[in-house]
């Protein structure tokens, strides 16, 4: 019998936004505490991370402001709210490094997509990230338009 391949990723909720709004220096993958029901409305995929931002909370990474919509088929008695903080889940050599990043002046921790990983465990990218100022943004939309137009040029040649 031949080896199973993994399969891909599958994303659940992605910060599209992200690479246009900051430069991303470094990504990293890291676990995410959910309960049941955040699990099974993930699964469903309507959740947005397009506002969230990780940060310490007494000494641990947390993720705030994600949207994770409560789980229609579960009672009322097991919901979950929507925007609480969620705890991520890093190796402490991980979290130090973040930490030493996260004092200095203008690095965010934004995350860039959440998805299930081939063992069908949660995970989320981070990515370390200093905001873009409007001219940068301008740039990007040049070059992103420019890459577009060449690869419509070249299509047409042949």
């Amino acid at each position: 019998m031949a080896p199973r391949e993994p399969e891909p990723r599958r994303i659940a909720a992605q910060n599209r936004r992200a690479r246009f709004d900051f430069f991303i220096e470094d990504t990293l993958e890291a676990g995410v505490m959910l309960t049941g029901t955040e699990v099974k409305s993930l699964r469903g995929g309507r959740a947005s991370v397009n506002e969230a931002y990780a940060g310490l909370k007494g000494g641990e990474l947390y993720l705030f402001n994600a949207y994770i919509p409560e789980y229609g088929q579960a009672g009322r008695w097991l919901q979950h709210e929507t925007k609480r903080p969620r705890k991520l889940l890093v190796h402490r050599r991980e979290l130090n490094k973040l930490m030493g990043a996260i004092k200095q002046k203008g690095i965010t921790l934004i995350p860039m997509s959440v998805y299930f990983n081939d063992r069908g465990i949660a995970k989320v990218q981070v990515g370390l990230a200093t905001g873009k100022k409007k001219q940068d943004k301008r740039e990007s939309e040049k070059e992103r338009t420019w890459q577009r137009d060449k690869a419509r040029l070249m299509r047409e040649k042949g």
